[in-house]
């Protein structure tokens, strides 16, 4: 009971946090409420039991990009810029095309409701962490090393040099 208690009051904060983002005017309070939406997500990872997704909720999103967006929106310089509005020409085909997806999952999510609720989960870090140094070692440098070179690709093409 408090396990669906948590689960759905962490869901409308995503909810409420996520329509902020894209209404308010001043881009800092967006930045604020993308921080507050994101930290929700890893609220919601830790409610469904996935401590895994919890803790990279928590490192990468809300410690690193939501850091990252309040910095460069504070960095802007002028406080004009920091006052834009959101809503462009196209709102009502965006709100189409979130009404026509929110009603599939709408649907989608009643098969799920009717499934009985799932026990409470078992931490998952110490079999994802034996997986990733174990069976998966391999792949997995491969990828951190695919990532660094696009980092450093990103790096040298942005140089103010290279044009």
């Amino acid at each position: 009971m408090i396990e669906s208690i948590a689960f759905y009051s962490l869901a409308a904060v995503v909810l409420v946090s996520a329509l902020l983002v894209v209404t308010l005017r001043n881009a800092v309070h967006s930045a604020l409420a993308l921080g507050l939406c994101l930290a929700a997500v890893a609220g919601v990872f830790a409610s469904l039991g996935a401590d895994f997704l919890f803790g990279g909720q928590l490192l990468v999103y809300v410690g690193g990009i939501a850091v990252l967006v309040t910095f460069v929106v504070m960095l802007l310089g002028r406080t004009s810029d920091l006052h834009l509005r959101q809503v462009n020409q196209q709102w009502a085909a965006a709100l189409l095309i979130c009404a026509i997806t929110g009603a599939g999952l709408w649907r989608l999510g009643r098969g799920f409701l009717a499934c009985a609720a799932p026990a409470a989960g078992s931490p998952t870090t110490r079999s994802i962490g034996l997986l990733m140094l174990g069976d998966f070692m391999l792949p997995f440098e491969l990828i951190s090393l695919l990532l660094l070179a696009a980092l450093l690709g990103a790096i040298f093409f942005s140089r103010a040099g290279s044009k």
